[in-house]
């Protein structure tokens, strides 16, 4: 009897196969024989669960961006408060990093493996986070209750110290997820100079 027939296998077994090691070795570093070993399954068999190794990345950088962006508006939905407003959008962000440290990883790394128009496409979405962080705080400064000379730089660095988590954080650690989250987000709140920080 042959490992396929003993094996079975799913489309979210092998996307979550290949997440892991493409956040251990990279997309490029990423061979399909080593998916298809760590599922203990032939090569071939894997496209009957995906048409290619670039499909499976824009579908992990395609939902992890997708998510990134829901996160952020349903976290500064029904409050106008700019300081409230950046705190939830900063702990969800950097919640995120702590939980789905893979997807930070490869979206991080590999987006840019992407072919065209896919690389594009998604850039746009993460550009689209950033700027959308960025009139956050520029909304706080019109508001008078940030102080910082570029709204722009700020951003960057808030969602810089966030996207860092991915690469330290271990669930086993000594800091729980939203401890993290919440400590990084009053980080955030200084960057910014908030009243109450």
């Amino acid at each position: 009897m042959s490992t396929d027939t003993r094996v079975t296998v799913t489309s979210d077994a092998v996307l979550d196969a290949a997440l892991t090691l493409f956040a251990q070795r990279g997309y490029h570093g990423t061979a399909l024989s080593q998916i298809a070993e760590v599922l203990g399954i032939r090569t071939p068999s894997l496209y009957n669960h995906m048409r290619s190794k670039h499909e499976l990345l824009l579908t992990i950088v395609d939902e992890t961006t997708a998510g990134v962006l829901a996160d952020f508006h349903q976290a500064i939905a029904g409050t106008t408060d700019p300081e409230q407003r950046l705190y939830q959008a900063t702990l969800v962000y950097a919640r995120r990093h702590a939980t789905h440290t893979r997807e930070a990883l490869v979206v991080n790394r590999d987006t840019a493996s992407l072919v065209q128009p896919h690389r594009d496409q998604m850039q746009q979405r993460r550009r689209e986070h950033g700027y959308a962080m960025r009139g956050l705080i520029a909304d706080g400064v019109a508001a008078g209750v940030f102080t910082v000379d570029s709204p722009a730089l700020a951003s960057f660095a808030i969602r810089e110290m966030c996207v860092s988590i991915a690469r330290w954080f271990r669930p086993d650690g000594e800091f729980t997820a939203p401890a993290v989250a919440e400590q990084y987000t009053r980080f955030a709140l200084r960057i910014v100079n908030a009243k109450s920080a």
